[in-house]
């Protein structure tokens, strides 16, 4: 018993409470000054970098900046720092060879960053996966899909991926895949066609609608006729172009083929007449 106590009256005493005491301030010091020091540090990195990049700016600064404040306060409480930095460094070793995809992700979203191909809010592809970009983190980046579902990318598959930006310019080409009849008159389509992105206010007049023949396919004429619109308006143009191209073709009586196969015996003959018979039950 008087063991214990000795041992108590050593471990409580004035000193120490004063260590700790100091120790306890050291901290809360740090943390306020942690918190101011990245809150002013985002609002001047906000004129110069992205968002996602001014918020990983106050991350960064806020833990290095307690972090220092927690040394300081394990060096007031006589703590032998060099035994911790020691295990500190054997322990980020064996870390480094156990999570080796980690550090290439993260390696990747330094290199992501710096790149600023895209930024939050930009709506990208990569693959299949078309999403507005939530965040771009030090190991993945999360995009929304349109059907509203989470989606989680590595930041080592954006390096290795071909990743399509789809709103870093503030226009759009649409393009549209028409096939009419090869009785019908190229020249008049055309028209139509110009007529039908004059009259839709969504159709940008510059730059001007693009007309290309892309050539003979089996059944009919294949056309591409494109016209610019604001990125914000894109789907919107694209659901009522189709629409009124529809009902322009009807009014004209331009005909939309559908595929079909004729017979011939030769270059001079008329196409085998096909006629559907029913046979008689027996």
């Amino acid at each position: 018993m008087n063991e214990i106590g000795l041992y108590l009256s050593d471990v409580f005493n004035i000193e120490f409470l004063v260590k700790l005491l100091r120790a306890s301030l050291l901290l809360i010091l740090g943390f306020i000054f942690a918190k101011l020091l990245s809150y002013y540090s985002t609002r001047f990195s906000e004129k110069i970098f992205t968002l996602q990049t001014s918020f990983l700016i106050k991350r960064l600064i806020y833990h290095l900046i307690f972090i220092l404040f927690i040394f300081s306060a394990l060096l007031e409480m006589g703590f032998n720092l060099n035994v911790l930095l020691g295990a500190a460094s054997v322990l980020t070793v064996a870390v480094g060879f156990a999570s080796q995809t980690s550090a290439s992700n993260f390696i990747s979203g330094i290199f992501l960053m710096a790149e600023r191909s895209f930024s939050v809010g930009d709506v990208i592809r990569v693959g299949s996966t078309v999403g507005e970009v939530l965040s771009i983190d030090l190991l993945s980046v999360k995009l929304r899909t349109f059907d509203n579902l989470f989606v989680r990318l590595p930041n080592e598959t954006l390096i290795k991926s071909e990743v399509t930006t789809l709103t870093k310019f503030p226009i759009r080409r649409l393009d549209l895949k028409i096939s009419i009849a090869y009785k019908e008159n190229i020249e008049k389509v055309k028209t139509i066609l110009q007529q039908v992105a004059s009259d839709n206010p969504l159709s940008l007049e510059e730059p001007k609608p693009l007309y290309i023949f892309q050539g003979f396919e089996d059944s009919s004429l294949s056309l591409q006729f494109s016209v610019w619109v604001k990125r914000e308006n894109f789907l919107e143009l694209k659901n009522s172009i189709y629409e009124q191209i529809k009902i322009a073709f009807d009014k004209e009586e331009i005909e939309i083929p559908f595929p079909h196969i004729s017979l011939y015996a030769g270059s001079a003959t008329e196409p085998f007449p096909i006629k559907i018979t029913r046979e008689k039950n027996q």
